[in-house]
């Protein structure tokens, strides 16, 4: 069968050579070589006639161009109406002829009358052509037999100034002429043909010659003999051959395809579906044609690589072509490296998986993820409680918490997450937690010891399918955190001792993370606790604001962010909001200096402004102090917002270092942004403060915040405020608890990128018939009749019980204000939470509480009203100072 077939090859192969002796590169250079001969020869007879066309059309081209610019030459009308048109325009047409190349010009009447013409005798005769055209104002080409021959004429009419047809102007050339210019282009388009064919034909020799070298110059009998010993070396090689005609029938079978077939002698010739020992899919594979890359079939015992290409694909014979190679031993080889390389790159995706953010709970779940279902069917991951409240574990596997369990279904009997759990000694998961070492339990029915846990939780385990159990201890430095438990069920087989290694990277990779956790949450923990010990826990009493407010720490950490409210002599209270920069410990521990330091200054009394450059001065001090230490500690700026506002007045009296602006929202219920003056901010020193007073209506929502209520990444700062004025707008009586809660709605997202401090306060004015005040004169007289009016006034109020006590205070007020102070002195009484005693005059000097001496008449005024009221003080104003008393007001009297 193989010599027909080598036989059926050869007479294929002569019938396309022929019985030529030339090789088969020879073969194909006289076939180039005559190709391109007709090539060429093509090429240089469309370009002659390309020429001649080109040469007639330049010919008329320019035969008009001349026609046309004698017509139209200046002189020309003038001659044809001189008596003897002949005698003016012939000398101009011969030189016109001579300078542009024509063999004539001829100017003719309307009648065809010849003016001029190169031949003398020609002119008085009839013109040879037709002139209708050009009578009718067209110009008109075309080729006549004239008196000089066959010419190229074209005609032009000549007009006067009213544009009528007069004469006409004819200018040609002999055809000779144009005949002669090509044939003066001929040689130079049959040297280019030679000079293409003398290329052509050098590379057709040298692709001959490199055919020649491919070939090897070998004729057809001779490749002939070259295909059978390529037979010869087919049935040597090491890998089956077969060939399958379009029939499905085996036409080649070369020795190795027999071995590995076990083919029997006559295979060749039969159909494949007849081939006996051939499974299925293999006789399947065989007659479909399709092609196949190394597909593994199973020939007895071996394992076969198939690979499968058809035959026509180069204008071939219908058919297949197919090798088989035995990959039996390189199947188990492969295999196991299967393996490792699934296990390398399930450690890599851990490696970019696991560990993704700081907190505990979402890294256990994370390995629970990519270990499922690739290493384990079920992984429960537990850690002890301590761990997720940032402290150090237990040395017992008592008090863990499971926080996560992933499986390929959702309804395992395992202990469900969130649960805390007390393991046995026996168990697996508590040998592992106290050695350290991993566990392995490859049959869960007979392991006691894990049964012990919970019997009945055991056998629902067992009878679910799983089967087998890695107890992993999750530990870094030194330290056991919790356990992570592999299980693997029915689907799978049980774990192996070589899969050790591979639970134990997994949870190494994931405890690190969880211990940085465990650090972060630690140190999260100690920064809030530090940061609300120092922010106000409850609001103080007072009568001039309702006050909601709101502190959500970031995200990321704590930070600077604090507001404040403090109640000040007079019922008046201040409003403060402030933002530290920076986030950590320093950020928290700096808000506290800024927090105290503002509620010291505003012991003091001072304006806004003032307060504001007693702060700027502080944050100054605290850089320079910490200059010299670390500079990422180091307080980068701080921004602040104070008010103070009196509900006697209704007035409130704003200053701002850095920070934004606060908002209003009027009983109308529109929200403004009112305009008040900008400060830097704090630490950066040398520039002044400047305060803004706003006259407030009863009910106005003062809105305080800090910048993390309306920055976002996300917009722009104009787009934040403008939600917040959207937030506030529209609602005026509703109370500030409630405006808290729904700006935060509208603003921030569920977890804030930074902290946000939102103060929100409604003005109440104290009615004017709580207040009293009178002007007293510089003379000591008038005191006993102020002490007489505020009398009145305490028993109009119901406070007959302070009568004594404030005219003692009174008395000693006022007489001290007519002897050391000076012009305007004023007395206000207000009737708040407190009784309140102002005394207020021009002078700036201020009187100090002391010792008098046994010897001395005076010195004890100030003594007696420390000792009679609840507190006392003094603060300045423009216009000179004012001394404040409080009373506490008596308790009403119980019914009976």
């Amino acid at each position: 069968m193989v010599d027909r077939f080598t036989r059926l090859r050869r007479i294929s192969w002569r019938s396309l050579a022929g019985k030529s002796p030339r090789s088969v590169a020879g073969q194909v250079f006289v076939l180039q070589v005559a190709l391109v001969v007709l090539l060429v020869a093509s090429a240089v007879f469309a370009l002659m006639l390309q020429s001649q066309r080109d040469t007639d059309d330049e010919a008329r081209r320019r035969s008009l161009a001349v026609a046309q610019t004698f017509a139209h030459s200046p002189g020309v009308l003038t001659a044809l109406r001189t008596p003897a048109p002949s005698k003016v325009l012939q000398p101009l047409t011969e030189a016109g002829r001579a300078s542009a190349g024509v063999d004539f010009i001829v100017v003719m009447d309307t009648k065809g009358i010849r003016y001029t013409h190169p031949l003398p005798d020609r002119i008085g005769k009839r013109f040879v052509g037709a002139i209708g055209p050009s009578l009718a104002g067209r110009v008109h080409t075309e080729s006549v037999d004239g008196p000089l021959g066959q010419e190229v004429q074209a005609t032009v009419p000549v007009r006067d100034t009213g544009g009528r047809v007069v004469a006409l102007v004819s200018a040609g050339m002999k055809v000779k002429n144009v005949t002669s210019q090509v044939d003066r282009q001929i040689p130079v388009i049959l040297a280019g043909g030679a000079a293409a064919l003398g290329l052509a034909t050098g590379v057709t020799a040298l692709v001959s010659r490199r055919l020649r070298r491919q070939t090897r110059s070998l004729a057809p009998d001779e490749m002939s003999r070259m295909y059978d010993h390529h037979d010869a070396v087919l049935h040597s090689v090491r890998e089956g051959v077969l060939i399958i005609g379009d029939d499905g029938r085996l036409l080649l079978a070369n020795d190795e395809a027999r071995r590995l077939l076990d083919l029997p002698p006559d295979a060749e010739g039969r159909p494949v579906t007849q081939l006996p020992g051939l499974a299925s899919e293999t006789v399947g594979l065989l007659t479909s044609g399709r092609m196949a890359t190394d597909e593994v079939h199973l020939a007895g015992a071996r394992l076969l690589a198939v690979n499968q290409r058809p035959t026509d694909r180069d204008g071939g014979p219908k058919g297949t072509v197919v090798t088989l190679r035995d990959s039996t031993e390189l199947q188990a080889l492969s295999g196991r490296a299967e393996v490792a390389r699934e296990r390398l790159e399930l450690l890599y995706d851990a490696g970019l998986a696991i560990g993704t953010t700081l907190d505990a709970a979402r890294t256990a779940d994370e390995l629970a993820q990519v270990a499922v279902p690739r290493f384990a069917d079920f992984v429960s991951v537990d850690l002890a409680d301590a761990v997720l409240r940032g402290e150090e574990p237990a040395t017992t596997a008592t008090g863990m918490r499971r926080i996560a369990v992933r499986g390929v279904q959702d309804d395992p009997p395992l202990y469900e997450k969130g649960r805390l759990i007390d393991f046995l000694p026996s168990t697996p998961q508590a040998r592992g937690y106290g050695t350290g070492h991993l566990e392995l339990v490859t049959d869960l029915s007979s392991e006691s010891g894990w049964r012990a846990q919970d019997p009945e939780r055991a056998a629902a385990i067992v009878d679910y399918g799983i089967h087998s159990l890695i107890s992993a201890p999750i530990q870094a430095r030194g330290v056991v955190l919790g356990v992570a438990n592999f299980w693997r069920s029915k689907e799978h087989g049980p774990f192996d001792e070589e899969e050790l290694s591979l639970a134990e990277e997994l949870v190494a990779r994931a405890a690190v993370s969880i211990d940085n956790a465990r650090r972060y949450a630690r140190e999260h923990a100690l920064a809030v606790t530090l940061q609300r010990s120092l922010l106000p826990r409850a609001l103080p009493e007072q009568s001039a604001l309702e006050v909601g407010y709101r502190y959500l720490p970031a995200q990321s950490g704590v930070s600077g962010d604090w507001f404040d409210v403090i109640p000040l002599p007079g019922g008046r209270v201040a409003l403060v909001v402030g933002d530290v920069v920076g986030h950590g410990l320093h950020a928290a521990a700096t808000m506290g200096r800024l927090r105290t330091a503002v509620h010291n200054f505003s012991t003091l009394d001072v304006p806004p402004d003032e307060l504001l450059s007693h702060l700027d001065d502080l944050v100054g001090r605290i850089d320079q102090d910490e200059a010299g230490t670390d500079a990422a500690a180091a307080v980068v700026g701080a921004t602040c917002l104070y008010a103070i506002y009196d509900p006697v007045t209704r007035r409130c009296t704003m200053a701002r270092a850095g920070h934004l602006a606060p908002a209003l929202v009027a009983p109308d219920g529109s929200a403004t942004f009112p305009d008040l003056p900008h400060g830097p901010p704090l630490g950066l020193g040398g520039m002044p403060f400047r305060t803004a007073e706003l006259e407030l209506a009863e009910g106005t929502q003062l809105v305080l915040y800090t910048d993390g209520l309306v920055e976002d990444r996300r917009r722009d700062l104009d787009v934040g405020m403008e939600l917040l004025r959207e937030a506030l707008a529209g609602h005026p009586d509703r109370p500030p608890e409630q405006s808290c809660r729904a700006v935060l709605d509208a603003l921030l997202p569920s977890r804030p990128k930074d902290d946000v401090a939102l103060l929100i306060a409604r003005t109440r004015a104290l009615p004017p018939g709580r207040v009293a005040d009178w002007d007293v004169p510089p003379d000591p007289a008038a005191v006993a009749g102020i002490r007489l009016a505020a009398a009145g006034k305490l028993d109009e109020w119901g406070l007959s019980e302070l009568d004594f006590s404030m005219e003692l205070v009174l008395s000693e007020l006022v007489t001290n204000a007519i002897r050391h102070g000076c012009a305007p002195i004023h007395v206000r009484l207000i009737h708040d939470r407190t009784l309140i005693c102002e005394v207020s005059d021009g002078t700036s000097t201020s009187p100090h509480l002391r010792y008098a001496a046994t010897t001395e008449e005076g010195g004890r005024g100030l003594f007696l009203v420390s000792r009679t009221t609840e507190r006392w003080g003094t603060r300045y104003s423009p216009q000179g100072k004012v001394i404040w008393a409080e009373f506490p007001l008596p308790k009403p009297a119980a019914t009976r």
